[in-house]
Formats: C-alpha cells, structure tokens, sequence
C-alpha cells in the first residue's frame, strides 16, 4: 500500500465538483458533489446523537436499503438538524435535482450539511447549486480538491487523502475527504467524511469493514466533548478496479481493510489536529491495558480532559491531570502498576513509574511539549491490549470561536 496525491477523485470513476451558492458564507465555495455514474456498493456509520439531522436521517436509508449510490452533495454553513419536515423535505429537493441533471435516481443519492443547527436550508439555493455543478463534474485531483475545500466551516485546512494497493494482481484505489474541527466527540465524532474506492467488494462486508475500522480511527478523536448531530461517514465501492469480487473474508478482504484503516485513520489525525483554535495535536497511547475496552477508554479519557488539554496547551508536565482522566474514566487499573511518559520529535520524559512521581527536568519537559505533535505515553502493565486516541489543546481562540459561531 502507497499513499498517492488526490482525494475523492483518485479511484477510477469518481468525478467531483463544487460552487458558490451563498447558502450562509458569501464570497467562498460552500457546496460539493461527488458524483459515480457506476452504480457503487456504499456502506455507512453516523452519529450516535438521539437528535439526528434530517440529511443523517435520508442517509441512512439510503445506506440500509441495499440500493447502489450514485452521487453525495454537500453543503457547508448550514446544518439541516431540527429542521423537521421541511428539513427532510430540502434532502428530497436536493437529490431529485441530482436525478433530474444527471439521470440518477434520487433515492441513489445521498445528501449531507454541516454548519449552525436550527436553520432551515433554501431550497432554492440548493437545487441552483446541484444545476451549477452538474456541468462542471470532472475526474481530476483538483476537482476533489476544490470540493474537500467547499465542505469546510470552521476548518482552517482541508482534508484528503488516497491510498494505492493490489488485489488479486489489480491496482485498486482508495480515496477520501473530510471536515471537522469543533463538536468532536466520539460515537461518531463531530465530521462529515465520504470516501470513493473502485474495489470490487459484497456490500455487507463493506458495511462490516466501516464498522470495524471506525472504532480506532474516528471514534478515537474528541476536541470538545460535544457530539454532534450531522456526523456521517460513507463510502462507495464501484468495482472498476476489476478485481474478483470481495465475497468472504481472507487475504484481500484484510487487504482493503487495511487500507480502509489507513485512510479513515488519516483523515481523523487531521481533523483532531485542526480542532478550533488548537494549536497541537494531542494524541495518547495506552499500552498494556486489561482489555480492548479499557485501552479505547483511558486513551480516550486523556484527550477529552479539558485540564489535560489545556496542560498540553501551556507545556505544563502536570502528570496529575492525566492520571485523574484515566481514574475517572470508567476503567478498573492499578495506579501501582503504571508508567507515564511524555514524548514528541524533541525526545521522550518519564515522569510517574509504578505509582511514583519522578524527578524530571522541567526545562526538558517545556521542551518535549512545545512541539505540534505531542503524545502522553502510558504504560498499564496489566495486559497486552493497546489503543491510541487524538485530540488538541484547549486554547483561548476555542471559546472565542464558539460564542460568535452563528454570526
């Protein structure tokens, strides 16, 4: 496996393409599609939020109902979520304009919004945008470029990536965009993410490797606590690669869920490293724990701290913190049996061993934790079970971001 240029454009069949509908931002791009005229497998995971947007809402039937997918258009600035009826109603608008510019049907096409909860969409808008941007579909890296930039609200960078392997002696592709930066959380995190392959693969096993890759890779990001109500991932498989048909788990199935982990691992480092006003991305590894769960839950619990975080932020080596996320995080541990260590590209400090403070340099310390990558590295000594979780800092421009986020 090799990483390549491009995004959602990458596999062979996916075209992509984005406008200015002036939905809420003005003077920027703020709508996308990602079109396959090859009827695609497609598999999904969503939010976990009782409150569910009405896009979230038309998704998922169309990811259960067994159907091919043929298209997803997205907007930004607007998140669709307790729009009731008339939300549900602009998903319907958007994807029969999709049907009706592109000769799909509408119930192949998926719909996703991401920005301020509460609002209605103009339809009006949308079936411009899918009009505009149905005479400018194309197949190059730029075009999915363009659209990964056009999903963005509070995002400062865009997020793609696509990944290269071979099965059963065919080149196959896998490829992807994403935004997230605020209401990050786990059981799904805060993030609208779609990604193309041009595999061969059943759907049920497509469906069976999202769900199995997403546990530790975005379901391992937080920045703010908030889990929010539009979270969607997909992905669409169209089989161009000509590859044998993926029927039964074994060497290729592993094959593509290796890349599938790749991909979707990727895109959630980058969307936890862009969290609102960070500065650092703020990863934690458990080591040694008990039990899968426990590794998920302490890692997690490190980087969803606010202390944690805001000790990551100030290059404070308060190894307190962190110890107190891990002993109320759920999970059952020994503090006697563990080992905490700062690391990043400046080196690595221990500063607990087995239930004792050490004495450390704090010079050292500031150090090692000034850089934009810092881990907090602790060692259980109870198992053999691992996980890593990311997040960011907490800084002053996060709440300054959140108080004015409507206007």
């Amino acid at each position: 496996m090799k990483q390549i240029n491009g995004g959602i454009t990458a596999a062979k069949g996916y075209k992509a393409t984005s406008c200015e509908a002036n939905i809420k931002y003005k003077d920027r791009t703020d709508m996308a599609m990602v079109f396959c005229e090859t009827p695609a497998e497609c598999a999904g995971v969503f939010t976990s939020n009782v409150v569910k947007a009405a896009c979230v809402q038309w998704d998922m039937q169309l990811s259960k109902s067994g159907e091919p997918m043929h298209a997803v258009v997205i907007n930004s600035g607007i998140a669709n979520a307790c729009t009731g009826k008339e939300g549900f109603d602009a998903c319907e608008a958007t994807a029969k304009a999709v049907e009706k510019e592109l000769g799909v049907p509408y119930k192949s096409v998926a719909v996703a919004s991401t920005g301020v909860i509460g609002m209605q969409l103009p339809v009006e808008k949308l079936t411009a945008g899918v009009e505009k941007m149905s005479k400018t579909l194309d197949d190059s890296i730029e075009a999915g470029t363009d659209a990964s930039k056009a999903i963005m609200t509070t995002d400062t960078v865009n997020k793609e990536v696509a990944v290269s392997f071979e099965i059963n002696g065919k080149e196959v592709v896998l490829g992807g965009m994403s935004k997230g930066s605020g209401m990050i959380h786990p059981n799904m995190c805060t993030m609208l993410a779609f990604l193309g392959s041009d595999v061969s693969i059943e759907k049920e096993l497509l469906q069976e490797a999202l769900s199995e890759v997403v546990k530790d890779t975005f379901n391992m990001i937080t920045v703010d606590g908030d889990t929010s109500t539009n979270d969607t991932l997909m992905v669409m498989a169209n089989g161009l690669a000509g590859n044998d048909k993926i029927t039964e788990k074994g060497e290729a199935y592993e094959t593509f869920k290796d890349a599938l982990f790749y991909v979707c691992r990727y895109l959630a480092r980058k969307m936890a490293s862009d969290g609102e006003g960070a500065t650092k991305l703020f990863e934690a590894q458990v080591v040694n724990a008990k039990s899968k769960e426990d590794a998920r839950t302490l890692s997690r619990a490190i980087v969803g701290s606010n202390l944690s975080k805001a000790a990551i932020y100030g290059c404070d080596a308060n190894f307190g913190r962190f110890l107190c996320a891990m002993g109320y995080s759920g999970a059952q541990f020994d503090q006697n049996n563990v080992e905490l260590f700062f690391v990043s590209k400046a080196g690595k400090l221990q500063v607990f061993d087995h239930g004792t403070p050490l004495d450390f340099d704090e010079e050292e310390a500031v150090k090692i934790m000034s850089e934009d990558e810092v881990t907090v590295y602790v060692d259980m000594h109870e198992g053999d079970e691992n996980a890593t979780a990311w997040g960011c800092d907490l800084t002053y421009d996060y709440v300054k971001i959140n108080a004015d986020y409507r206007s």
